[in-house]
């Protein structure tokens, strides 16, 4: 009888129509496939069953979380191998069925080596588990923010850095050779200049963070700062970096749902990777607020993942791995989507920049700084919430790098009815 490798990558390529690029190693130490590629280590039979009882993503993830699967070399070339067969495949989802047929799933029980039904290996502790009905209202979304921020400051800072910013930075080179400090402070500084803030203005930071945004806005630039967020811990970090900075005259913190702030106007709203948390049925609703609480010539930065869009938007699916282990509820548009409205908000679009490029340099930086402080990692947030984050971090600069996503800042601005938007005559003066 063939080796437990052997057996797995004859069943894969069966499914796939198409060679394994990757050496798969078993749990007997069986090994096959290309001896130069990267491995998927598949370290017990319990791996297999997950993909059984769960084909597709969420399977994959399972086993990852909990240990049976693991990648032996580079993780971005294994990453990418896997990306780039998924995308010849005709249609992804017919894999999901195959391994349902009664054939395959008989010669995949043959290396579980189990009879009868037994009950399906337990999902990882780190997965969400909540009900779907009420998507998106303050009680979910409060729940699902805390599932994601509040991990603890002290991870964070250890894959962030001293920045603490969330989001994409803005590198000043296609080979950068700063720190990611200086690349999330260009990135700060960008936002603010975008907005054109002066002493004196108030600005509100919906999805506040740490406070990164709120702390330079009003140090460098002068300006009253209200920072939103729906984490406590975030929120306490936050409040502790402002009073350090000697800001608390003009530095306002909040443990608040942005549906509930009616303390407007202001002169600029900035909403930095916050959007992505509003969901397509709430997107408007979220806009027209926004619009609402801006003054008159008030400009709105924002900056937002974009997914591609599909031929047949009706087709579109959270992703698997990311709804469960990383960002519940989240939902990505695609950027024609998330312009068109803002519009219906009525809001003038004056800028879009894509800087896709930066946010797959930003992840590669906070992997390598997971990866470098991993013992530490594993003890402040557990193996399985590290192990989340560092494929969930690979996998998405690889695919900003594939362009299956991408990142966008949107500048708009409320346009008062005289229709003096503001703007400089001359596009993107803030470069």
């Amino acid at each position: 009888m063939a080796d437990a490798a052997s057996r797995l990558t004859g069943l894969v390529e069966q499914l796939l129509g198409a060679p394994l690029p990757l050496r798969i190693r078993a749990w007997d130490g069986s090994q096959a496939g290309p001896p130069d590629a990267p491995a998927l280590v598949v370290r017990n039979r319990r791996a297999v069953r997950r993909l059984l009882w769960k084909p597709g993503e969420l399977g994959l993830a399972r086993a990852w979380v909990a240990g049976d699967l693991e990648v032996e070399g580079d993780l971005y070339t294994a990453l990418a191998l896997i990306a780039g067969l998924w995308e010849r495949q005709e249609n992804p989802r017919s894999l999901v069925r195959a391994l349902r047929d009664p054939e395959v799933r008989a010669a995949a029980l043959g290396l579980v080596r189990f009879a009868g039904s037994p009950l399906p290996p337990a999902p990882p502790r780190e997965e969400v588990r909540r009900a779907r009905r009420g998507l998106h209202s303050k009680r979910s979304d409060k729940h699902a923010i805390s599932h994601h921020y509040d991990v603890g400051n002290e991870f964070y800072e250890l894959v962030l850095g001293s920045s603490m910013v969330y989001s994409c930075a803005y590198w000043s080179a296609p080979e950068p050779a700063g720190t990611l400090a200086d690349a999330q402070r260009d990135k700060l500084e960008l936002v603010c200049r975008k907005l054109a803030l002066t002493p004196g203005q108030r600005l509100l930071d919906v999805g506040c963070g740490w406070g990164s945004l709120a702390v330079h806005a009003a140090r460098e630039h002068g300006v009253r700062v209200v920072g939103i967020t729906l984490s406590q811990e975030q929120a306490a970090y936050a409040r502790k970096r402002v009073a350090e900075e000697g800001l608390t005259d003009r530095v306002e913190i909040r443990v608040q749902d942005y549906r509930d702030v009616v303390d407007g106007p202001f002169d600029a709203v900035s909403s930095i990777g916050m959007a992505e948390h509003v969901g397509a049925e709430r997107y408007l609703e979220y806009a027209d607020l926004l619009h609402r609480l801006l003054a008159p010539g008030g400009r709105l930065l924002n900056h937002q993942i974009a997914r591609r869009p599909q031929r047949d938007e009706s087709t579109y699916a959270l992703d698997e791995f990311i709804d469960a282990y990383v960002f519940p509820d989240g939902e990505l548009a695609p950027l024609g989507t998330t312009v068109t409205q803002l519009e219906r908000a009525g809001f003038e679009v004056r800028d879009v920049e894509s800087i896709r490029e930066h946010y797959a340099l930003t992840l590669r930086r906070w992997v390598a700084c997971l990866e470098a402080g991993w013992t530490r990692a594993v003890r402040l947030a557990g193996p399985g919430r590290a192990r989340v984050w560092r494929l969930y971090m690979a996998a998405c600069a690889v695919a900003f790098e594939r362009n299956q996503i991408g990142v966008n800042q949107v500048l708009a601005v409320r346009t008062p009815d005289s229709g003096a938007s503001g703007m400089p005559l001359r596009a993107r003066t803030w470069n």
